[in-house]
């Protein structure tokens, strides 16, 4: 019982420690041990033999997801509680696979498939439907920037190699230490091991406060932008203010942010507005929607004017039969539902784009031919519209253009997590970035701040200044080295004024990609293979 106790409490402790730079400001450096209580307590559950030590990293992993990511039931319940338990139990499931290598793999070799399969995995979560990064280990420097500008080369999955080799260099010296090997090595192997410790934990964030302080933000445009949070509550925002009464205080809070006189705007600035912001659009029928048509209205009184904003958007037909197997029958028509993006200018010319990252449940339904037949029949069953979203997302990004001169991407909300994914604004040209979101579901939790962290990361995979509009907040413009240049305040109506630098350069990680994961991927897949190998081998002997 005393074993167990201890084994209890190191599992534990790795979930506190490896919760902490998720909840509080600049501790991403805890992630650099956070796992050695783990890794001590699954080498003392192989000294006593204890068995069914799966429950005691799935209930660390449990306690991680559940400490740091809460939040998400504020939403959904269902949701959060699944998301939680799901994303725990593909954790553990690595975990033990790493555990089962151990009776075909000797010496670091388990250890070494441990990091390399976590990392593949997290590469994996980036490309599939049902898919929750959130806690991707490279994500804990999210609000320690200057420790990791070398994620323009390596992406935040790099960060997550960094954590793991720094937590098993940890974790091999306690070892040599507890079990004696420390006085029975010479002077030559004792310098050789400590010197394991410069390219581990004194490299990378000596290369970054280098990459920082000489790096020189590029600017071969500079564009005005106009940030405006309109904060409104999502639970109660269409039983409080009507879309009419919403556009009006959207574009008060403009006419304050700009000059009187339109003709004063003697250089083009460029509007943001929140994700879902409105949801009268129907895609045939954009300049008939009365949100579109005072947004016009506005525009042509500050000519040098363009808009993003965010809409819940349909699209009708009058068929017979379903356009697609996401859409759904109202009376006699079937209606398709995007989370879309709008370019506004003040001619009424728009450009439209439809976020394709979607959050599971909420506006996804995954793998449709499986799971929309038994949404259909639980929705009947419970006399309800639906109880999976079923917006349609575009197959690749497309950009934004202010003017015929410049393009933007604009990652809408979820988006933004996906660092691979929004390299590819970049690789279609975009000189900017811009993410809209409402990230007003979660309360006031850790959740707002930490999916606003995630921007500062992919402000230095892109090498992109970001202006960053939320509902709610937190609104922000951030710069080329992921340094939030202004913020806004969380639940407060205000505007925000800046500008976007453009920058056409294309670092590392955007030309490359994920190389990274894609290598921790064949390195997973070869150690496998030799553990399979030599498993067979043994039965076989045996």
């Amino acid at each position: 019982m005393k074993n167990k106790g201890i084994i209890w409490i190191l599992a534990l402790l790795s979930a506190a420690l490896l919760s902490l730079p998720w909840l509080v400001q600049g501790a991403g450096f805890v992630a650099l041990f956070a796992l050695v209580p783990l890794l001590l307590a699954d080498a003392l559950a192989d000294e006593f033999r204890l068995k069914h030590f799966f429950f005691y990293h799935y209930s660390a992993f449990v306690l991680w997801n559940a400490l740091t990511t809460f939040w998400v039931c504020n939403a959904t319940v269902g949701g959060g509680i699944t998301a939680i338990l799901c994303n725990a139990l593909q954790m553990s499931l690595v975990w033990s696979i790493f555990r089962f290598s151990k009776k075909s793999l000797g010496g670091v070799l388990p250890y070494l498939l441990l990091a390399s399969l976590w990392i593949a995995w997290e590469k994996l979560y980036f490309n599939v439907d049902i898919s929750w990064p959130w806690l991707v280990l490279g994500n804990a420097f999210a609000s320690s920037p200057s420790m990791v500008q070398w994620y323009e080369y390596s992406g935040s999955l790099g960060g997550s190699l960094w954590v793991w080799c720094s937590n098993l260099l940890l974790f091999s010296v306690l070892t040599v230490f507890a079990g004696g090997c420390w006085r029975r090595w010479n002077t030559v192997a004792r310098i050789f091991y400590l010197v394991l410790f410069i390219p581990v934990l004194v490299f990378p964030p000596v290369l970054s406060s280098k990459i920082y302080r000489n790096y020189e933000e590029k600017s071969e445009k500079c564009l005005d932008v106009v940030v405006a949070q309109p904060n409104f509550d999502p639970y109660q925002k269409f039983e409080s203010y009507s879309q009419k009464r919403q556009n009006d205080i959207l574009l008060d809070l403009y006419d304050n942010a700009l000059p009187g006189d339109s003709l004063s705007l003697s250089r083009p600035v460029l509007l943001i507005a929140p994700e879902t912001f409105t949801s009268d659009i129907n895609l045939d029928a954009v300049p008939l929607s009365p949100t579109v048509t005072s947004f016009v209205e506005f525009l042509q009184r500050h000519q040098n004017a363009t808009m993003i904003f965010g809409a819940s958007t349909d699209k009708i037909y009058n068929t017979r039969s379903a356009p697609s197997i996401l859409a759904r029958q109202y009376g006699d028509l079937w209606v398709e539902n995007h989370n879309s993006a709008l370019l506004l200018r003040p001619s009424g010319y728009y450009e439209v784009f439809h976020k394709s990252k979607l959050v599971v449940g909420t506006e996804l339904t995954p793998y449709p031919k499986l799971f929309v037949p038994l949404d259909n029949w639980l929705s009947g069953l419970m006399h309800v519209r639906g109880l999976m979203g079923r917006c349609i997302g575009q197959k690749e990004v497309s950009l934004l253009h202010p003017d015929s001169l410049s393009a933007v991407g604009c990652a809408v909300c979820y988006e933004s997590v996906y660092g691979d994914y929004c390299r590819n604004y970049v690789l279609k040209g975009a000189g900017a970035m811009t993410v809209i979101t409402n990230d007003a579901w979660w309360g006031d939790t850790p959740g707002y701040r930490q999916h606003f962290n995630y921007s500062r990361l992919r402000a230095i995979e892109l090498r992109r200044d970001i202006a960053r509009c939320g509902n709610t907040g937190i609104s922000a413009f951030i710069n080329q080295k992921g340094d939030v240049v202004c913020e806004s305040r969380w639940w407060t109506r205000q505007t925000l004024t800046g500008n976007l630098n453009f920058n056409y350069a294309e670092t590392f990680f955007v030309r490359h990609g994920d190389i990274c994961g894609r290598c921790c991927t064949l390195i997973a897949i070869l150690f496998l293979l030799s553990a399979l190998v030599n498993r067979l081998t043994q039965k076989r002997v045996g």
